[in-house]
């Protein structure tokens, strides 16, 4: 084994020990009241409900002849789609137990495999590449509101670790692929450029 080899097999195990201890960490809140109502609303990322927020906002821009928001609508559902596309090539290919099942001594390994099963399917947070996809869509073209857009993602995104439904290198991976994703879209589908004082305008009703 070479140094590099060395080098990269040692920075992997080393993540995947710290992601043991955080999940070892914060198994106690899991269940914690205050801990299921987050959960709850960060489910807002998952993949039917950031098509239908998506699908929504199309339609209230086609309705309302508000052209921003209904692009601002269909590049968030274009970038979800590609989130998921790249997040689903991963899983397919990579097993790796989620925090909440693994067993005595069992290490948050990830591995070669195709294991259809859900418990077996942690990496990469596929609420976290929705969350940013979708996330960084909708401020390229409400850029006024983009502090509250990556909040709301980092947010859902973050709160999987303490659910216990992913380590944090599976968040980590799955907000990269979300801003990848979003990033290339953008290179074929680019916002359109307004004036200056149109884009400082307060509040979602401004249309192009």
């Amino acid at each position: 084994m070479n140094e590099a080899t060395k080098t990269l097999k040692d920075g992997a195990q080393a993540l995947e020990d710290a992601d043991a201890a955080v999940a070892e960490a914060v198994l106690p809140i899991r269940h914690a009241p205050g801990m299921r109502f987050v959960g709850a609303l960060s489910d807002i990322a998952d993949q039917p409900q950031l098509r239908a927020l998506s699908g929504g906002l199309v339609a209230l821009g086609l309705l309302g002849r508000n052209r921003r928001l209904a692009r601002a609508g269909l590049r968030m559902l274009i970038s979800h789609e590609l989130a998921t596309a790249a997040k689903n090539a991963i899983k397919r290919r990579v097993d790796r137990t989620r925090p909440r099942s693994l067993g005595d001594g069992e290490a948050p390994t990830i591995r070669a495999g195709e294991t259809h099963s859900k418990e077996q399917s942690s990496f990469p947070s596929g609420h976290s590449a929705g969350a940013a996809a979708t996330a960084r869509a909708f401020a390229r073209e409400y850029p006024e509101h983009r502090a509250a857009a990556h909040a709301a993602a980092g947010l859902a995104a973050l709160t999987q670790i303490p659910r216990c439904a992913h380590y944090p290198t599976d968040v980590g991976v799955g907000l990269a692929i979300g801003v990848a994703t979003e990033a290339a879209l953008n290179l074929v589908f680019p916002r359109e450029r307004r004036p200056q004082a149109a884009e400082q305008r307060p509040g979602l009703p401004n249309p192009a």
